[in-house]
């Protein structure tokens, strides 16, 4: 366990969903009925700004990346085409 960047993407998730919930409007329309994701949209931007923090360009490396050391924060991370199609 790398204790600064599960700091980091714990302050981020904090202030991610914060502002998701304080700006309804920023929320993506989801419909009443239908399969619900597993993973939220403030888990998936988070996920993105990392990305971009941790500098992986390429997403299949950082999906690996994510998969081997931040499961334990995401434990529902989608596969790769799951993770583009949400982004």
């Amino acid at each position: 366990m790398h204790v600064d960047r599960d700091t980091l993407a714990t302050a981020l998730y904090v202030k991610i969903d914060d502002e998701l919930k304080a700006s309804p409007q920023l929320n993506r329309w989801r419909p009443a009925v239908g399969i619900a994701p597993k993973i939220t949209d403030a888990e998936l931007i988070t996920l993105a700004v990392l990305q971009s923090v941790l500098s992986y360009h390429k997403e299949a490396q950082w999906i690996r990346y994510a998969r081997k050391n931040l499961l334990h924060l995401f434990p529902d991370l989608p596969k790769q085409p799951g993770y583009n199609k949400r982004l």
